[in-house]
């Protein structure tokens, strides 16, 4: 066989290969994406089915007190919020204590313990007095917080998204379906490290209640099942290092326990 034979027999079988190759990935050929993301999901509380996460909310200063820890003045400001990746969401099976990584660039990471709602409707502009008819259900959350990024990036009038939006920065317990949309508005919430007790305050003490903040993001945003809303957390945030064990209380939802790990 000459030289030129052999490598026009070797071009038909790249191309061969090639098409192959082409008819293992039918999807990208006619439009559909290119890869598969992982849907992130979160507990349900006696139930096998999960509940898939949209859009993570987390609301700012909503407790008079934490407002002044944070230097602000709580009767002058109106709500604001921030949003997580979906994929922040750390899972926390009751009962357990989860692992949590310190995450890294930061010397000084804060826990902040808040009630989540998780909405199965939405909608834009809903009334606060009908707000509370989308919620599914309430969890046990953690704003966890890389605090010196969220201040150095504040100090610079830069967004401090890197001090919030981070991997693992949203530990949450299984969701407990609301009954006839009852609210959680009152109890206690509180967050003891290495069993003292540091955040200590009652869900009645918000200044925004969960019904009201779903109303005033709504204006904002166009709200849909599967969204969340970290609902704020009270004073007294501040700093883990590896080796505390976090635990977060909410009346009538189970406890949430981690602990805090060298970095990966």
């Amino acid at each position: 066989m000459d030289r030129r034979r052999l490598l026009h027999q070797s071009a038909l079988l790249g191309a061969g290969a090639l098409s192959a190759a082409c008819a293992d990935t039918p999807r990208a050929a006619e439009g559909g994406p290119l890869f598969q993301l992982p849907l992130t999901t979160i507990a349900i509380a006696g139930s096998s089915q999960r509940f898939p996460v949209r859009r993570i909310y987390c609301i700012g200063r909503n407790y008079a007190a934490h407002a002044r820890e944070m230097g602000s003045d709580p009767t002058r400001e109106p709500p604001f919020f921030f949003q997580k990746p979906s994929d922040a969401i750390q899972n926390v099976a009751p009962g357990s204590i989860a692992d949590h990584p310190y995450p890294t660039l930061t010397k000084n990471y804060h826990y902040e313990v808040e009630l989540v709602a998780a909405l199965k409707a939405g909608g834009r502009n809903i009334k606060a007095e009908q707000a509370l008819a989308l919620v599914y259900g309430y969890a046990v959350g953690l704003d966890m917080t890389r605090r010196d990024l969220q201040r150095g990036m504040g100090d610079q009038k830069k967004p401090w998204e890197i001090g919030k939006s981070f991997d693992r920065s949203a530990p949450i317990g299984p969701l407990h379906p609301a009954r006839g949309g009852a609210p959680f508005a009152d109890g206690a919430i509180w967050l003891k490290v290495n069993g003292e007790l540091k955040q200590n305050a009652r869900l009645s003490q918000m200044i925004w209640s969960v019904a009201e903040q779903i109303s005033q993001l709504s204006q904002a945003f166009e709200l849909q099942a599967g969204d969340i809303i970290y609902s704020g957390t009270p004073e007294n945030v501040g700093p883990v290092v590896p080796g505390d064990l976090i635990e977060c209380h909410i009346d009538g939802l189970p406890e949430l326990q981690l602990r805090i790990t060298p970095a990966v």
